[in-house]
């Protein structure tokens, strides 16, 4: 087996770990990146595309801003439809001007791909047999198999970067970890489809058939999705039948939902899940390795790369002059960030979901609530704080959590 070093291994090559890469390679911290799929699969795979402003800000800061800014689709709102009607939440009255950007992760990807190639740093992808050592050790270890070689690398800290089924969290001893989840009982379908978006901004519908999203990937390419069962079986729906669903839960008096191709088309469970603490010795959990939110408040994507914003900054204090208070008190300065994301999410998933046998009750309450959103600026806002951002520019702010910061 042989040796390799390096300051911070990172294992996964998402949005996290390619970000984190940048942000300590640019402050001299030498880092590599681990990744099992291959260049084309983790470039090609459809996620969130809701980006909030102070992620914006951020991409921008380390040079991945510029395609961001001039295909990204600007929204300086919201649409929440229900009784029949729609009404617009006006994002930047709410949070002075701010705004959220239409880019899909997939693209963000991308963009950190081309960055770390071009600085030379080391990024591997179909690694296999990933393994991790000594991670209450000074020097931890991550063993792997690329090329047909067996390599140990040692670091001095291992960034866990991987998602919810990697392998970094599954490496914490058992006991050590206290975890807090929720299944909800339904999914989304969702379809990309080769169509013109048929509204400027995102709509979400409360419907008697279940809750209905209408998104957008750019000026060609629509994203909708569908309430439905987490179990769902896709093939039951064939595209008839999801044009006919969505027509019948987007439907608006002098609106026209318009249809396309069908490219793409999966079903996805919704799930909220936190674990604390989101370090154990010299491994730093960050974004879903950590914490997953149900994707009605498309928190996920910004949520991780603010953990490893934080997490950067608090490397660069603890590599560089040996302070331990950055390292320290990382997960508690994220978690506080990620549990009100978790109750956003949750909040907005309560409000617009349809149970099955939903009690007339409980349906009362929703479109209560909704009224109330939808007439009420404190309603609307619900959320602001501030955190310290040395590794970026002061006009990086924590984002209100608002409304408008929803969708995916």
């Amino acid at each position: 087996m042989r040796s390799e070093r390096t300051q911070v291994g990172i294992v996964g090559a998402g949005p996290a770990g390619l970000l984190l890469g940048h942000l300590l390679q640019r402050e001299g911290i030498d880092t590599m990146i681990l990744e099992l799929r291959s260049r084309a699969y983790v470039e090609a795979r459809i996620r969130a595309g809701v980006v909030e402003h102070g992620v914006v800000g951020l991409l921008e800061e380390v040079g991945a801003g510029e395609r961001l800014r001039r295909e990204g689709l600007v929204h300086r709102g919201i649409e929440l439809q229900f009784a029949g009607e729609r009404h617009r939440i006006p994002l930047s009255d709410l949070t002075g001007g701010k705004t959220i950007v239409i880019y899909g992760q997939t693209e963000i990807v991308k963009d950190l791909i081309r960055l770390r190639l071009d600085s030379g740093a080391p990024l591997r992808f179909e690694v296999s047999d990933v393994s991790l050592h000594g991670l209450d050790r000074e020097r931890p270890a991550i063993r792997y198999r690329h090329g047909g070689e067996e390599l140990e690398l040692v670091c001095d800290v291992v960034a866990g970067c991987d998602g919810f089924h990697g392998i970094s969290r599954a490496s914490i001893p058992p006991g050590f970890l206290s975890e807090f989840s929720r299944e909800y009982p339904y999914g989304w379908l969702g379809i990309l489809a080769a169509v013109a978006p048929s509204n400027d901004e995102l709509v979400y519908a409360h419907h008697e058939r279940g809750f209905a999203l209408l998104s957008l990937r750019s000026p060609t390419l629509s994203r909708l999705y569908l309430q439905c069962r987490p179990d769902e079986d896709l093939a039951r729906w064939p595209d008839e039948r999801i044009w006919e669903e969505l027509q019948l839960r987007l439907a608006l008096p002098g609106w026209t939902l318009r249809e396309g191709p069908i490219l793409e088309k999966g079903v996805t469970g919704m799930r909220s899940y936190v674990c604390e603490p989101m370090r154990y010795g010299m491994l730093f959990l960050a974004g879903d390795a950590a914490h997953i939110v149900p994707p009605t408040g498309a928190k996920g994507l910004n949520l991780a790369l603010h953990d490893v914003r934080l997490l950067a900054e608090s490397l660069v204090d603890f590599l560089g002059s040996g302070r331990t208070s950055g390292i320290d008190s990382y997960s508690d300065r994220c978690l506080r960030r990620v549990w009100r994301a978790e109750h956003f999410s949750w909040w907005m998933t309560q409000m617009l979901h349809r149970p099955e046998n939903q009690e007339p009750f409980d349906l009362r309450l929703q479109l209560a609530q909704l009224r109330y959103v939808t007439s009420s600026e404190a309603a609307a806002t619900v959320a602001r704080g501030e955190l310290r951002r040395p590794l970026v520019s002061p006009a990086v702010e924590e984002e209100p959590t608002t409304l408008g910061c929803a969708g995916r």
